[in-house]
């Protein structure tokens, strides 16, 4: 599948996965901070953002996508950063394809499966009634019946475009990324390697618990967790400068 990306900056590749409901403008803001030192590419998975849609999702999709993108563009040796599924990307890409690698990091996510807790998220998207709605403000007020967290409403508005006069869309393949949540939600497995890994975690969230390190270092060991004071799941909005302090105190190291 022919991915959609963008580009921003010059030098080596570090290339930016986002996570599920997301796409790549989510990390705009951080791609020109880090452009000052890397060739920053910014990528919408399968389903989400400007990339195609399809019925086929799983992890190992996604990374030959990757992959295909990857070398189209030339990119020999380059870093990658993953978010919360967009991490689980990440890894599973380093376990199949870590020659390409310099440098991995993966942003509050850990290997393990998770059980179902998009359940309100899920709600909230599939009850919003597009057909009947003319302003973006009564997209929002429906939202906020199913979510008291005013970053996550903003998150999924910025999905929202419109798609004619008067006719609103998702930029998500909701329908198939509902049908196909146990599949997002599930372990990779296990394969020892050996790309040199930062693990960024909030310390507000319970994506990566201590218990869960053990477990990290096993899958990859020549890595780290770095915990970001007062933060929780997406750590990178909500810390924004410790966070790229740590990225590019690991990276250009």
């Amino acid at each position: 599948m022919e991915l959609f990306y963008r580009e921003i900056g010059e030098g080596k590749p570090f290339v930016i996965l986002h996570g599920l409901f997301g796409f790549s403008d989510n990390w705009a803001t951080h791609a020109k901070k880090l452009a000052d030192y890397y060739r920053v590419i910014l990528v919408d998975l399968r389903n989400h953002g400007h990339s195609p849609w399809s019925d086929d999702f799983s992890y190992e999709h996604m990374v030959e996508d990757l992959y295909e993108l990857i070398t189209s563009l030339g990119c020999s040796r380059f870093t990658l950063m993953g978010h919360s599924m967009g991490g689980k990307v990440a890894m599973r890409y380093a376990q199949k394809y870590g020659e390409n690698l310099e440098k991995l990091v993966v942003v509050d996510m850990g290997i393990k499966s998770y059980p179902p807790h998009h359940q309100h998220i899920i709600d909230a998207i599939s009850s919003l009634p597009l057909h009947e709605l003319n302003t973006r403000s009564q997209a929002e007020e429906h939202l906020r019946k199913f979510v008291d967290s005013e970053g996550i409403i903003q998150f999924l508005l910025k999905n929202l475009y419109w798609k004619e006069k008067g006719k609103l869309a998702w930029r998500m393949n909701f329908l198939v990324l509902e049908n196909k949540m146990s599949e997002i939600l599930k372990e990779i497995p296990f394969v020892e390697t050996w790309t040199l890994t930062l693990f960024i975690r909030g310390e507000l969230s319970n994506y990566i618990i201590d218990d869960d390190i053990s477990m990290l270092e096993s899958y990859f060991p020549d890595s780290q967790v770095v915990t970001v004071a007062n933060a929780g799941h997406w750590v990178h909005a909500e810390s924004q400068e410790e966070f790229i302090t740590q990225v590019l105190s690991f990276c250009l190291r």
